[in-house]
């Protein structure tokens, strides 16, 4: 009598091997191999099957043996300033969901916006296996980043500073922040203020003065002038609710309520901002939109549930990852292409906030 074995075509005694994997799965033993080395030319159907293979045998590859091989670890790792704030956290989601798609796990790295930690990053975290790193700086400059550059492979994520020398990846600020100011003019809004100006130069400025040339622009074509700049506070490690956070938002709006400012719509650098701005005009008594127009950047989750429910931009998260994934996997696959500079597509979400149509 004879039993059929879950684990048919498998050698008996010892741990499972990868071509114990491939009998069951009934593939080659080259095609397990790309299956766990992360190949992307392999079908969907065809990695199922192995994937499964994989878990019903609870094959373990030999992972140190198989990284000097190939040269690779596989790995890829993230560093954002903070993996607590929305934008980020999304980014993140985004970005591990992508690189799976691709046979790569992902390490997420908190730099804090703190220099030193940046500085490890641009380094190439020399205690850290990784293939590559998508890094998204704060604070460290140009200048500093080339002269602390590693061998590991990199791409710049965001707007902090460009480098003809590194891969980029980037949403327009100007052209979103034109595009959402837009929304208020449209709505019969001529009394529009920016609120998150940044002094040049200073953590954080690079995309805050390009939201204001996008705000400034769309102003200037329909023939009308900021009625306010509005700057926030700088952030640093002892003021950490500094910059483009809800408390910043809150208390600056405050202060431009207190100032008299004859104001019928606010540009808000991000919608942290125009969270703590929306409640700042609600427990003094200004109407959203009915007084007051609001707009944010970023489309985060709470901006869908605030009240009114917040107009903003929405880059493409998904999309951004994917392009990011792609343009380390290019780095890698072709170590001296030329570096490109990729955009990522966005969109701007119509809420009630904006006044269109009130």
């Amino acid at each position: 009598m004879t039993t059929d074995s879950p684990h048919r075509g498998r050698r008996q005694g010892g741990p499972p091997t990868l071509k114990d994997v491939a009998a069951v799965a009934g593939v080659s033993y080259r095609t397990v191999s790309n299956v766990i080395n992360g190949h992307r030319y392999i079908s969907e159907s065809t990695r199922e099957k192995v994937e499964a293979a994989i878990a019903e045998l609870d094959y373990r590859p030999q992972l140190a043996a198989r990284q000097l091989r190939s040269g690779r670890s596989n790995l890829l790792t993230l560093s954002v300033p903070f993996v607590s704030h929305p934008y980020f956290a999304q980014l993140a989601h985004a970005v591990v969901g992508q690189a799976e798609k691709v046979g790569y796990d992902v390490v997420i790295d908190e730099t804090r916006g703190t220099l030193e930690r940046e500085l490890r990053v641009a380094a190439g975290f020399k205690a850290i296996l990784t293939d590559g790193i998508l890094f998204s700086p704060l604070t460290i400059d140009l200048e500093r980043f080339e002269a602390e550059r590693g061998p590991t492979p990199l791409v710049l994520l965001g707007e902090r500073f460009r480098s003809d020398t590194i891969d980029s990846v980037v949403v327009d600020n100007i052209s979103s922040t034109r595009e959402v100011t837009q929304t208020m003019i449209d709505a019969g809004r001529t009394r529009i203020a920016f609120l998150g100006d940044v002094v040049s130069g200073t953590i954080g400025a690079a995309p805050a003065d390009l939201r204001l040339a996008g705000f400034t622009s769309a102003l200037e074509a329909a023939g009308l002038t900021p009625a306010r700049i509005v700057p926030v506070e700088q952030w640093d490690q002892v003021n950490p609710h500094g910059d483009y956070s809800r408390e910043e938002g809150y208390e600056r709006t405050k202060e431009l309520i207190r100032s008299g400012a004859q104001i019928d719509g606010l540009f808000c650098a991000n919608d942290l901002l125009a969270i703590g701005a929306l409640r700042a005009f609600r427990e003094n008594g200004v109407r959203v939109p009915e007084d007051v127009a609001v707009v944010g950047w970023d489309n985060t989750a709470e901006a869908a549930y605030t009240a009114p429910a917040l107009t903003t931009v929405a880059p493409d998260m998904d999309e951004l990852a994917r392009l990011a994934i792609t343009a380390m996997l290019r780095r890698l696959d072709q170590p001296d292409a030329e570096p490109q500079t990729t955009r990522a597509p966005y969109s701007v979400v119509r809420r009630d906030s904006s006044g269109v149509g009130a």
